[in-house]
C-alpha cells in the first residue's frame, strides 16, 4: 500500500523536479512572452520549483527556501557558474541581467529578518524568566469567573501575546493553563469547545496587530520597503491594526458564544505564579516595556526605526546574561530562513526584470483595481487554509509586488491609489493569510486546539469560515477607507 509520505517522495517530488528542469532548459521562445531573457526563464523555473515545493511540502518549507536561494545564486546571479552565464542556444536569445549575488545573500540579514528575530528574542526571554506567566495571570484576573467573561479574556490575552510572541508558543502556553479548566466544564455542554477554540482564534487574529505578530506581516513590509520604497512604521501599523483586531475579537467572542453556549455558571482559572523575580526578570520586564514603547513612538521623534529598535533587546540580554548561547537554539531559525528565501526570490524577480516583463505581458493595467484586490485576498485566504501562512505569503507577495510596480501610471494604478494604494494590495494579502483558520492543518494553533480532543474539524470550520469572511471584509475596508 502506497502511503501519503511515499506519494510525496516517489511521485510528486520527481514530477515537480522534472517540470522545473524542463522549464529551465526550454528555449525562451517556448514561453511565448515578448522580451523574455534566458536568466528570466531560469528564474521562472526556480519560482515554479519553490511554489510547488511549498505546496507539496515534500521537504520542510524552510529547506525549500534555502535550496531556492542557492539555486538562484548559482544560476541567475553574477556569481553563477561561468557556463551558465553563456546562453545555451549560442546567443540566439538575450541573456539578460544577472542578479548580484550579494543582493540575494543580503536576504539572510535584511532589516525584515532582524525585526522578526528581535521579536523572537523578546518572546524567548519573557518565557525564560516567567514574565509571560505573570502577565497572563495579571491580565486574566479582571475577567472574574463568569464563563462568558473568561472566554472574552482568553481571546484578548492570547491575542495580546500573539502580537509579540510566536502564535504557536502562545497557543501551547495558554492550553497548558486551560487544560485543567476544560476538564472541569460539563461534558454535555458546548462551552468547553468554544473555550478551546478561543486559543487558535485569538492567536491567529492577534498576530495581525503588530508588524512582528506573524511572518506574512514582516514579508509584506519587506516588499513595501525594499521594492516600493514605502516604509510603514511600527506605530503606524499598530494604530490601524490593533483597533481592527479588537473589533474582530469581539465578533469572534459573539460567534463562539453563538455556536458553543456555556452550560456552566462559573469557571475558575488557576495559574500558578511561582516565578522568581530576580534581576533577570526585571531586566527583561524593563527592556520589554522600553522596546515596545520605542516601537510605538513615531520615528520622527526618536529617529529610530523599528528595525533598529528590534536589536536593542538582543544587545541588552546578551550583555546582562539573560540570553545565553543555549538560548540561540530556541530562535525559530526555520521561520527566519523561510522568510529569507521568499525575500531572495522576490529580489530575483525584480532584479532580473522578470517582474516587469510578466506584468507587461499581462494587461493588468486594463483590469479593475478592486478586482485585483478581491481576487488576491480570496486566493491568499483559500490557499492559506491548506498551506502554511508564511509559504502562502512567500508565494503570492512577489507576484503582487510585481503587479504593483507595473501598475504605476496605468488606469489600474490610478484606481489603486483611491483604494488604499499598494499598501492595501500587499498588507491585504497578509491579513487574508492570518484569517485563514478552517482546518486543523491551517495553522499550528489550530492543530494545538485539535489536540485537546474536544474540537472536531466541523467545529473549526464553522468558526473559521465565519471569521474568514468577516476578517476579509473588515480588513479590506480598513485598508481602503483608512489606509496607511
Amino acid at each position: 500500500m502506497v502511503t501519503k509520505l511515499n506519494v510525496k517522495y516517489h511521485i510528486l517530488l520527481p514530477l515537480l523536479l522534472v517540470l522545473s528542469v524542463f522549464l529551465f532548459f526550454m528555449p525562451t521562445a517556448w514561453f511565448g512572452i515578448n522580451g523574455l531573457t534566458v536568466i528570466q526563464q531560469r528564474t521562472i523555473a526556480i519560482f515554479v520549483f519553490a511554489a510547488l515545493m511549498w505546496i507539496v511540502e515534500a521537504v520542510p518549507a524552510w529547506a525549500t527556501s534555502i535550496v531556492t536561494m542557492v539555486l538562484l545564486i548559482f544560476t541567475v546571479s553574477n556569481g553563477a557558474f561561468s557556463a551558465l552565464l553563456t546562453p545555451l542556444d549560442g546567443g540566439g536569445y538575450a541573456q539578460g541581467s544577472a542578479v548580484g549575488y550579494k543582493d540575494l545573500m543580503a536576504a539572510f540579514a535584511s532589516p525584515t529578518i532582524m525585526l522578526f528575530m528581535g521579536g523572537f528574542v523578546l518572546a524567548i526571554a519573557a518565557t525564560k524568566v516567567g514574565l509571560d506567566v505573570v502577565l497572563a495571570r495579571l491580565l486574566l484576573r479582571p475577567f472574574g469567573t463568569n464563563p462568558k467573561a473568561v472566554l472574552l479574556g482568553i481571546l484578548f490575552v492570547v491575542a495580546l501575546f500573539s502580537m509579540f510572541m510566536s502564535n504557536t508558543a502562545t497557543a501551547a502556553m495558554m492550553l497548558a493553563f486551560l487544560a485543567p479548566v476544560l476538564k472541569k466544564l460539563p461534558a454535555d455542554g458546548k462551552g468547553r469547545i468554544g473555550m478551546a477554540l478561543a486559543i487558535p482564534v485569538g492567536a491567529n487574529i492577534g498576530g495581525i496587530g503588530t508588524p512582528i505578530g506573524t511572518p506574512p506581516n514582516v514579508i509584506a513590509l519587506g516588499y513595501l520597503k525594499d521594492t516600493m520604497g514605502i516604509e510603514v512604521g511600527f506605530g503606524d501599523w499598530c494604530l490601524r491594526m490593533v483597533p481592527f483586531v479588537i473589533v474582530l475579537l469581539f465578533i469572534a467572542w459573539g460567534v463562539l458564544l453563538f455556536f458553543f453556549p456555556f452550560k456552566a455558571k462559573t469557571v475558575e482559572l488557576k495559574i500558578s505564579d511561582n516565578v522568581k523575580k530576580d534581576y533577570k526578570f526585571w531586566v527583561v520586564a524593563v527592556t520589554f516595556v522600553i522596546t515596545i514603547a520605542l516601537w510605538l513612538i513615531p520615528e520622527k521623534i526618536t529617529n529610530l526605526n523599528s528595525y533598529e529598535v528590534a536589536l536593542i533587546p538582543f544587545a541588552v540580554f546578551v550583555s546582562t546574561g539573560v540570553f545565553s548561547k543555549k538560548d540561540f537554539s530556541e530562535i525559530n531559525w526555520d521561520v527566519l530562513w523561510m522568510v529569507a528565501g521568499g525575500l531572495a526570490l522576490g529580489t530575483a524577480l525584480m532584479k532580473t526584470g522578470l517582474a516587469s516583463t510578466l506584468v507587461n505581458a499581462i494587461p493588468f493595467g486594463a483590469m479593475p483595481a478592486l478586482a485585483v484586490l478581491i481576487v488576491s485576498g480570496v486566493v491568499g485566504y483559500l490557499i492559506s487554509n491548506f498551506l502554511s501562512h508564511t509559504s502562502a505569503a512567500n508565494l503570492l507577495l512577489p507576484i503582487l509586488a510585481a503587479i504593483a510596480l507595473g501598475a504605476a501610471g496605468t488606469p489600474m494604478g490610478e484606481s489603486l491609489e483611491h483604494l488604499g494604494g499598494v499598501q492595501a494590495l500587499l498588507i491585504g494579502l497578509a491579513i487574508s493569510t492570518s484569517v485563514a483558520m478552517i482546518l486543523p492543518i491551517s495553522t499550528p494553533p489550530n492543530a494545538i486546539a485539535s489536540s485537546t480532543g474536544l474540537v472536531q474539524t466541523k467545529h473549526m470550520a464553522m468558526v473559521g469560515i465565519t471569521m474568514g469572511i468577516v476578517g476579509l471584509i473588515l480588513g479590506y475596508a480598513v485598508l481602503i477607507f483608512i489606509g496607511f
